[in-house]
């Protein structure tokens, strides 16, 4: 037989990071198979499947093709894990479960004797109720948009003390939905979201403010995988696997985000984070300027400032859904309170300080003739609140620059 097929099999697979999961584990031969519904049988039948993982919509649908079904997977009700055997037989597991309890340990969330609510009863929400008895939850509702318990009724589940979601609201690229409101939960203490694409959902954002443990999803694919390989090659992979691609991972698509004074050298120092880094740079102001197909002091003077934020809240939402990017926002984005959760979602923050005198005016509206040092103390408290960490730019540029790739490196892989 000829070389074995390794891969993830679902109907739309655009937003996987499966292949670089794998592919950090030691299985370069890991790819994507995208099919539609008719044609997972003869898929399945194939006689060099060597191991499949299986995603949303065919985690309950394969199960009937599969010859030998483990225990675990068969009482949680989906698999996600299949490998031919040397027999021809297909065999089946649920890898999803051992994913799920990691990313519950790394969140430091105890479910003994918590009354658990899981949000969507898809094939992740199986794994989710029936992990949680085996962690010792001593009660779990399942919430649907149809049926006794709902997204309508929310409120008659109170007393949950766990939070889970299994929908995909929230997820790229449709960010910025939450399937749940967590002020319905005031007992709530932890939260999880099975999504890892953004890194930080709404919902997720939410229990950070109210502060909450929490976790999205990426711990759990990332030990599910590991599970997987397991099977696949018959091989151990200890635990300290887990967090060096974990931390791999969040270093990639973790974007860094500059943030500053107008002036400050966001610019300049982000053009030198993208040769550092070999990142790409994408500067939300001149995508303000191409959309509107004119400077942005011709925007200030055509149609006033109000209508210039308009603009840069959209290219920033649009800026903030991407991955392993460098953002160059404008000086007044923080001005918005909505920009934080579209830079914050992917994104690790950083304010540029420079000496009010230092800070260039050319071709930026509101610094011309201003007080810069009185506008500072006007802002100060809002770029604090954006930014995860600060960096003085009243060095040369290189400096910063290396300053920043430093601090970034050690700590998006948080």
């Amino acid at each position: 037989m000829g070389e074995k097929l390794y891969g993830l099999l679902g109907r739309t697979l655009g937003h996987s990071w499966s292949v670089p999961i794998h592919a950090a584990l030691g299985n370069p031969s890991y790819r994507l198979f995208e099919m539609e519904p008719e044609a997972l049988g003869a898929f399945l039948a194939r006689e060099d499947l060597g191991g499949i993982n299986v995603t949303i919509p065919y985690k309950r649908a394969v199960m009937p093709y599969c010859d030998v079904i483990s225990d675990g997977a068969r009482a949680i009700g989906s698999v996600n894990t299949l490998v031919r055997r040397s027999d021809g037989k297909l065999c089946a597991w649920n890898t999803d479960a051992a994913g799920f309890c990691w990313m519950v340990r790394r969140a430091g969330i105890d479910f003994s004797g918590a009354k658990v609510v899981i949000l969507g009863s898809g094939g992740a929400s199986l794994t989710a109720r029936a992990m949680s008895g085996e962690l010792g939850a001593r009660e779990t509702a399942v919430i649907s948009r149809t049926g006794a318990d709902n997204y309508e009724n929310l409120g008659r589940h109170a007393d949950a003390e766990i939070v889970v979601n299994t929908t995909p609201v929230g997820m790229y690229p449709d960010t910025g939905s939450a399937a749940a409101d967590l002020r319905v939960f005031p007992r709530c203490r932890g939260v999880l979201d099975v999504i890892y694409n953004p890194r930080r959902t709404a919902l997720l954002m939410q229990a950070e403010e109210l502060g909450l443990p929490c976790s999205d999803g990426l711990p759990m694919l990332v030990a599910q995988a590991a599970a997987a390989e397991e099977y696949f090659f018959g091989r151990s992979i200890p635990e300290s696997e887990n967090e060096r691609i974990l931390a791999q991972l969040r270093r990639e698509q973790t974007n860094l985000v500059l943030i500053g004074m107008p002036g400050s050298g966001k610019t300049t120092v982000g053009g030198l984070l993208a040769r550092l880094s070999g990142r790409e740079a994408v500067d939300i102001d001149q995508a303000v300027s191409s959309r509107a197909g004119c400077s942005i002091p011709d925007i200030f003077a055509r149609n006033g400032e109000a209508a210039f934020r308009a603009l840069e809240r959209e290219e920033t939402a649009l800026a903030g859904k991407l991955s392993g990017k460098i953002l160059l926002t404008g000086g007044g984005v923080v001005k918005d309170a909505r920009n934080y959760a579209a830079l914050h979602q992917n994104g690790r923050i950083y304010e540029l300080l420079r000496n009010p005198e230092k800070l260039a005016r050319e071709g930026r509206p509101l610094s011309q003739g201003a007080d810069l040092t009185a506008l500072y103390a006007q802002r100060a408290p809002l770029y604090a609140r954006f930014r995860d960490a600060s960096a003085d730019n009243n060095r040369p540029a290189e400096e910063t620059a290396a300053a920043i790739w430093r601090d970034f490196c050690e700590h998006s892989g948080d």
